[in-house]
């Protein structure tokens, strides 16, 4: 559907500059951007009229770090660590995924975000270890209609040699010069001979960010973050994932150099890679995007990125505070804040300024939050805070991407779900089928460490006995 598109009535959180909300306001959308704001717009004869009555208008969000190729695999982590994760994927089965099986999971994870109300995506592909699946990972978001970043990555094999190879040239150029973003993803394991360097050089002869899993604890640090500094390749355009176990003279080097830091506050709270780190990154002025990582462990919205990530936050705040005696009066992060994270924070991250708010002529990325079902949506008191908090992935009504209606009346519109699922099957059966049921069952059920409680001084043999005697 395009042309004009109104939506009306509804509490307008613009997220420009001054945070502006307007109640009772109108979107006007006109072909790809935001025409009009305001009261009783008038619009074109023949404009689509939403009913936004009660509801609440927001800039579609954005996840910037996200492994939409094991979409296929939900859930299958959930009792993971990071352990698990990296011995699963990067050692022993992450190999084995074919073209197909990326395509599945893509697909699968692209709707998924869609249905969200997340409208941009970063998929930070690093299941690519051929350019085979690169081209199955780009076919699979072209196919939805979305707005996607691909981050080709290949855990499979060092960043030095797959980007240097023809194939990985001739992919560049056959699919980076339509609407699909473009990323370089890949970590530097601080080896001081810095072997990551003729990734980084390409990257920069490409003129194309990179994307790093930074702070990842016992596998990328400070070492990593220095030489990248040390060799000019910390830039404004640098997405730092997850920052969550650094030094504070990493979180300098960043905030000099005007990266940001994308936070999965669910993966860090879970896996491990340390405490999500946004009550670190507001002391350094690191800019902060959200993201949720992967499906294979935990949801795929970002009202649970900006809930956990209050949560995280907060408690951290506290902890300090105890542990000098102190105590917490007025916390430091708001809900508005998160919301800015995940809208704003997305869009400033990737450099991109037509996105991120509801402005006049920006692109007509915009989300309705409205859900007449539930007494969740009422009253309507705090804005922000009832997206951090109250809101879900259900309450998503209405998604416009470049002024395509992909959402409405709470179902996506223009998909062939069963079609998804078929692939998403098959995929999942191969897979099966690769590993053998007991490898199947052992994957998806980690050991459970033994759990001793402790010895308690106030229990003692004679106890019940004293007490039934009047002893």
């Amino acid at each position: 559907m395009s042309g004009s598109i109104v939506l009306r009535g509804g509490t307008v959180l613009t997220l420009d500059d001054a945070h502006r909300v307007l109640p009772g306001a109108d979107v006007l959308v006109t072909d790809e951007k935001v025409a009009a704001i305001g009261p009783a717009l008038d619009v074109p004869a023949g404009t689509t009229e939403i009913d936004a009555t009660g509801g609440i208008v927001m800039p579609g969000m954005i996840d910037t770090h996200r492994h939409l190729w094991q979409t296929a695999m939900r859930g299958y982590g959930a009792d993971w660590t990071l352990t698990q994760y990296f011995v699963w994927y990067y050692l022993e089965w992450g190999k084995v995924f074919r073209p197909e099986d990326i395509y599945a999971g893509n697909l699968l994870g692209a709707w998924e975000a869609l249905e969200a109300g997340v409208t941009t995506t970063v998929d930070w592909s690093h299941g690519l270890r051929t350019t085979q699946h690169a081209d199955a990972a780009a076919d699979a978001l072209e196919a939805v209609p979305g707005r996607f970043v691909l981050a080709y990555g290949n855990i499979q094999d060092a960043p030095a040699n797959w980007t240097a190879t023809p194939e990985f040239r001739d992919f560049v150029s056959r699919r980076t010069s339509g609407d699909l973003g473009f990323q370089l993803a890949f970590d530097v394991t601080g080896d001081p001979e810095f072997p990551e360097k003729p990734a980084f050089e390409v990257a920069r002869e490409l003129g194309v960010p990179v994307t790093t899993h930074a702070g990842v604890w016992g596998a990328t640090g400070d070492d990593g973050i220095r030489l990248m500094h040390d060799h000019g390749f910390m830039t404004p355009e640098t997405i730092y994932v997850h920052s969550a176990s650094l030094s504070a003279d990493s979180y300098h080097r960043i905030a000099a150099t005007g990266g940001s830091a994308s936070v999965s506050t669910e993966s860090e709270q879970s896996a491990g890679q340390g405490y999500p780190s946004t009550w670190a990154l507001r002391q350094y002025g690191i800019p902060v995007s959200l993201s949720m990582d992967t499906s294979v462990w935990w949801s795929g919205d970002l009202f649970s990125a900006m809930r956990t990530t209050l949560g995280a936050d907060r408690s951290r705040e506290h902890l300090e505070a105890h542990a000098k005696g102190e105590t917490v009066t007025h916390a430091a992060l708001r809900a508005e804040q998160v919301v800015e994270w995940a809208t704003r924070g997305g869009a400033a991250a990737l450099g991109r300024t037509d996105i991120g708010s509801l402005e006049v002529g920006k692109k007509a990325d915009v989300v309705l939050l409205k859900n007449d079902h539930s007494p969740v949506s009422f009253p309507l008191l705090n804005p922000y805070g009832h997206v951090a908090f109250q809101a879900q992935r259900g309450d998503v009504h209405t998604v416009l991407v470049n002024g395509r209606i992909v959402k409405r009346d709470g179902r996506l519109v223009d998909v062939d779900l069963p079609a998804v699922r078929q692939r998403v099957e098959e995929t999942v059966e191969y897979l099966r089928g690769q590993l053998g049921e007991e490898a199947w069952q052992q994957g998806m059920n980690p050991d459970v460490p033994e759990t001793k409680i402790l010895d308690n001084p106030y229990t003692y043999t004679d106890y019940q006995s004293d007490a039934t005697h009047g002893g």
